[in-house]
């Protein structure tokens, strides 16, 4: 029997274009089942976002909802309105600067039978006019994965799983790590199910999180006391670990910088966001240069 599937936006209404594009991708999908689309204004007047949406829905015939953000403020509580007003087998999220490709919907329903939960599927990452495709070579994601590396691809624009069983967490500071979160509470559960082909566009270069240094710190200690086996594999730990050095040298934090990089290289000495980080704190290169280079090549800090 081919399910439901609801599909969540959530937008502050400062991107109109990509808001379009991101939702007329979802009615264009070709999915044989009944699929609704969600988009929740956050922070912003509902009727401003509906006006940004007007004829999207266009020939589809698909059901699209506008709601204001019900919640707390933010992206987890928007998500989470979005999730409180489905009636749908199945809940997708989709941010509103991010497009899913042709025949996303299809491959993870597809994927997603039998017992599975959740599923994720690989990306295109687009910055800067280039695209680089990000695979997970694997068909399955474990905690033991996530743990061990972020795993972009596992993204939340790639989010798709049953309803009722997961929401975000409201708690996340500015909306930090939410999404890795809620892959590593599912992938608890049982292992996430992927589809490891380029199945959705994700932009970099418009994130409202892109410079918000003090905010990252924040997710990632909320993210290393809500699960601490992050601290216990020595190539995770060092990753956040070199995170977090980076953050601080970004902040002109020099001395917390040196702390959180050698915390890096004790962890693992090959860590290479330990140097980047002490680099970036010597003032030998500014912070936006080293992501705009990462992110050129489809990787982030």
């Amino acid at each position: 029997m081919t399910r439901s599937v609801g599909v969540v936006i959530p937008t502050r209404g400062d991107r109109p274009r990509q808001l379009r594009e991101a939702a007329a991708a979802v009615l264009a999908q070709h999915y044989p089942g009944p699929l609704a689309l969600i988009v929740v204004a956050d922070g912003v007047d509902r009727a401003a976002v509906a006006g940004q949406l007007a004829g999207v829905a266009g020939a589809s015939r698909r059901t699209v909802r506008i709601l204001a953000n019900r919640r707390t403020p933010g992206l987890p509580g928007a998500r989470n309105t979005g999730i409180d007003a489905c009636d749908t087998d199945l809940v997708a999220f989709c941010d509103d600067d991010d497009v899913w490709l042709a025949g996303k919907l299809a491959a993870q329903t597809e994927a997603l039978r039998g017992d599975a939960e959740f599923a994720s599927c690989a990306i295109e990452v687009e910055y800067g006019g280039h695209r680089v495709p990000r695979l997970a070579g694997a068909s399955t994601v474990t905690v033991s994965d996530l743990v061990r590396s972020r795993m972009v691809m596992v993204h939340s624009s790639t989010f798709l799983f049953r309803r009722g069983e997961l929401q975000a967490d409201e708690s996340a500071p500015g909306g930090q790590n939410e999404d890795w979160d809620l892959a590593l509470r599912a992938a608890k559960r049982q292992p996430i199910v992927h589809v490891d082909r380029p199945l959705v566009r994700v932009r970099w270069g418009a994130s409202h999180y892109a410079a918000r240094w003090a905010e990252r710190i924040a997710g990632l200690d909320w993210m290393l006391a809500r699960h601490p086996e992050l601290a216990v594999d020595p190539r995770g730990a060092a990753r956040i670990y070199g995170q977090l050095a980076f953050s601080h040298a970004a902040l002109g934090h020099r001395r917390a910088a040196a702390r959180w990089a050698a915390r890096a290289f004790a962890a693992r000495l090959g860590e290479p966001r330990a140097p980047i980080a002490l680099a970036v704190a010597a003032g030998l290169i500014p912070a936006p240069t080293v992501l705009s280079l990462l992110h050129s090549r489809g990787h982030g800090i």
